[in-house]
């Protein structure tokens, strides 16, 4: 059997062996490492282990069933007592110093930001759970609408195909990159290569190593106004200052900001959804030009499209190689699957992926990464694109119409042509927006609260995801809230 004790260390203390063996046991006890029930070793075992003779093992077990820690059970074995509870540990704890970065990371905990994205309804909300309730947060992709088949096939080509173990670098398996290149010079209009891209477990990775690697401390960061809070932690931990973009309803507004960094999303607004014109994308790249900055372009939710003229990413217009950009598979893909990827200027990619090597000297989940190549390679993503765009085009219609009918003295819906969720402004006095939020969970309704987006005060808006959900719960959810708001009359 495994089973290990710090033997030596107690012989040193105690001399005899029974006596270091019982010391050790019992305290192993008392500490938790042998939680109750636990089956102890044969005296013969622990005798020919540790250089024992039985009878001291014996006598040790002889001590430790008198003083009521084990039980010994004929013909099964000596066992943990239940009743052996954990004791607090003893001795002082050592202080550990955190670095600058670590502290300010723990900093942003303390203070609950980094819990923000996870906001549904207003702080300190206590109310009971409704027993049918609609949850207008946004969510990812429903399981039911994943092609399963499709990708189990990609996934068992992939294995039987597997290359040997190593043959792969940290920037992740090259033959989804190359089709990620590909995909990106067909859709997005991108002069994309396979050896600019780094995939990372998620989006959220690689933004995190950029502002490690881009933002020195006490440097103004620019960020819209409403944005990520993740971002907003990530340029915190670093020693950056945020510095709020304006938005309107048509993006960001172009400033000539002392800074050396850009965070945007472009091609739909996060969260409001507003689209960047053609004139501001170039706007945007003279600045960077001027300041010698780095923008770092987040192209966020918006795979599904199903309306509007697309503007060319900043990246398709980047002729000075300032551009980063950042992608995700998190809302086409099942939950669970984390992959997200940046297409880097050439002097980024060696310190980006040199960052990422700290983390994952090797790319992990190359198994999937192989499958999700051939997955689009032969069309299936692609195809799972337009069914789910055809979908989620048509609930985001309904919905739109539903929050119409019941709800248009209390919101005002943005407007969208992509993505999984709409951004909407409560139109009510914001005094009663905590108490309709607390009426709204109480008619089974939660919304995702806005707030925490914000990097400089603004009236109450909601995120409502759509997409989850099938046309009769989107309208029962609208008709609810009508109902809350009714309540409070």
């Amino acid at each position: 059997m495994e089973f290990m004790l710090p033997f030596d260390s107690y012989l040193e203390r105690y001399h005899y062996k029974y006596a270091a063996l019982y010391h050790a046991l019992r305290d192993a006890i008392l500490n938790g490492t042998l939680q109750g029930g636990a089956r102890l070793p044969s005296s013969r075992w622990l005798a020919e282990h540790y250089g024992l003779s039985r009878g001291s093992v014996a006598e040790a077990y002889d001590m430790l069933l008198a003083d009521g820690y084990v039980q010994a059970e004929v013909g099964r074995g000596t066992f943990v007592a239940p009743a052996a509870s954990p004791q607090p540990r003893a001795g002082r704890e050592a202080s550990i110093v955190l670095s600058p970065w670590g502290q300010r990371l723990m900093r942003i905990k303390d203070s609950g930001q980094e819990y923000a994205s996870q906001n549904t309804t207003i702080p300190g909300w206590q109310g009971p759970e409704h027993k049918d309730m609609i949850r207008l947060v946004p969510q990812g992709m429903q399981q039911e609408h994943f092609p399963h088949e499709e990708w189990k096939s990609a996934l068992y080509a992939a294995a039987r195909e597997a290359a040997e173990p190593g043959a792969e670098d940290g920037a992740g398996a090259a033959e989804l990159r190359e089709s990620i290149a590909a995909h990106l010079r067909l859709t997005r209009g991108i002069r994309a290569e396979a050896d600019a891209i780094i995939l990372f477990s998620g989006s959220m990775q690689g933004i995190a190593l950029l502002t490690q690697l881009l933002v020195a401390e006490g440097e103004d960061v620019v960020l819209e106004q409403i944005c990520y809070p993740g971002i907003q932690a990530a340029v915190r931990s670093c020693g950056g200052r945020l510095l709020p973009a304006a938005l309107d309803r048509d993006g960001i507004i172009p400033g000539n900001w002392d800074s050396r960094l850009l965070f945007v999303t472009p091609a739909r607004q996060f969260p409001t959804g507003a689209v960047l014109s053609l004139g501001r994308r170039r706007e945007l790249l003279g600045w960077a030009s001027r300041h010698n900055a780095v923008i770092i372009e987040d192209d966020y939710d918006s795979e599904f499209r199903w309306g509007g003229r697309p503007f060319e990413p900043l990246k398709a217009l980047d002729t000075e190689e300032r551009v980063v950009y950042i992608g995700s598979f998190s809302k086409t893909m099942p939950a669970g699957f984390r992959l997200g990827y940046a297409l880097v200027p050439p002097a980024l990619v060696g310190p980006l992926l040199e960052a990422k090597q700290l983390y994952d000297p090797l790319p992990p989940g190359l198994l999937e990464q192989r499958a999700l190549a051939r997955f689009m390679a032969r069309g299936g993503y692609a195809r799972h694109l337009r069914r789910m765009t055809r979908l989620y085009g048509a609930r985001h219609d309904h919905f739109r119409k539903s929050m119409s009918r019941h709800t248009a003295g209390l919101f005002e819906l943005e407007p969208g042509d992509a993505g999984l969720h709409i951004y909407a402004r409560w139109k009510q006095d914001p005094a009663r927006y905590p108490a309709f939020m607390e009426a709204a969970a109480a008619h089974g309704v939660i919304l995702r609260d806005m707030s925490a987006y914000h990097l400089v005060p603004a009236s109450p808006s909601v995120s409502l995801g759509f997409a989850h959900l099938d046309e009769e719960r989107l309208e029962e959810g609208a008709r609810r809230l009508a109902a809350a708001w009714q309540s409070l009359k």
